[in-house]
């Protein structure tokens, strides 16, 4: 999807945020996992996807595609930085990382659980008892840590953290 559906299907979901407040949706490949700067609060969520090698035209779905928010309000200012971990290829040579496609529902339950959790950490609202969706593809193939982004930044083996959206990342 473009990333204009992005951010429409997220300011659908932020209407449920403080009235007063406003936020915008940006995208940043420079995101560092584990590293938001001072102020900043983190989410790692991982969904599924489609890949797409540009080099040999095969595609491969993902049960493992990680997706990074950076998140801060500051005097009645929201932002939301996304960073969509890629894959590439296992039967190229030099393939390219190639960013994930993800089906309009998929971000639909990413944008509803990112709105939580900014009601969590931003608004400091208690949440966390509430339930949070979460969705599944069926993958026939193994996962392959030396074709993932998210693996080699070391946040893609961890499970019981992304599978459990309460937990917290600062």
């Amino acid at each position: 999807m473009a990333l204009t559906d992005w951010t429409s299907i997220f300011m659908d979901w932020a209407t449920n945020l403080e009235q007063r407040d406003s936020w915008r949706l940006e995208f940043d490949d420079t995101i560092v996992p584990k590293s938001p700067n001072p102020g900043w609060k983190e989410y790692i969520k991982k969904t599924v996807g489609w890949f797409k090698c540009t080099k040999c035209g095969r595609s491969w779905p993902s049960n493992r595609v990680m997706v990074v928010f950076h998140m801060r309000l500051e005097c009645g200012q929201g932002v939301v930085k996304v960073r969509r971990f890629r894959q590439n290829c296992k039967r190229c040579t030099s393939a390219p990382m190639e960013k994930p496609e993800i089906d309009h529902d998929d971000i639909n339950i990413l944008m509803e659980n990112l709105v939580k959790k900014i009601r969590i950490k931003c608004y400091h609202e208690d949440l966390h008892s509430g339930s949070w969706s979460s969705v599944n593809v069926d993958v026939r193939g193994p996962h392959e840590p030396d074709h993932c982004e998210a693996c080699m930044f070391g946040i893609c083996q961890r499970d019981e953290a992304t599978n459990n959206p309460s937990a917290s990342y600062y």
